[in-house]
């Protein structure tokens, strides 16, 4: 099966996208659930009300998963959220940028 294009611990490999989300990470939460067909805003909105921040997450980081065939299950979706969850959305963010994700989003 495929994984992330780029390591969990590959934030630094786009360093614009990675200040976005350190700064502003609802911003990136929010383009990663647009690119899933999930409300922006909302997803957005989520992030800064607990346990539903976390909820929606990992139900974001599993639809990109489940798009692309990524191998996961959502107990490692809910780890890497809790303990990463910013190297997980920057993650998320360049798996929904490159050029097959987009292609998807769009279908």
């Amino acid at each position: 099966m495929p994984e992330f294009q780029h390591g969990l611990f590959g934030c630094f490999d786009n360093i614009g996208l990675c200040l976005i989300t350190y700064f502003v990470p609802c911003y990136t939460f929010g383009k990663n659930a647009e690119a899933v067909g999930d409300s922006c805003i909302l997803c957005a909105l989520a992030y800064f009300v607990p346990i539903l921040d976390i909820v929606a997450l990992v139900q974001v980081r599993g639809k990109i998963r489940a798009s692309r065939n990524i191998e996961g299950s959502c107990i490692g979706d809910f780890f890497t959220v809790i303990c990463c969850h910013l190297c997980a959305l920057v993650q998320e963010a360049q798996e929904v940028q490159s050029p097959g994700m987009q292609h998807m989003a769009r279908s």
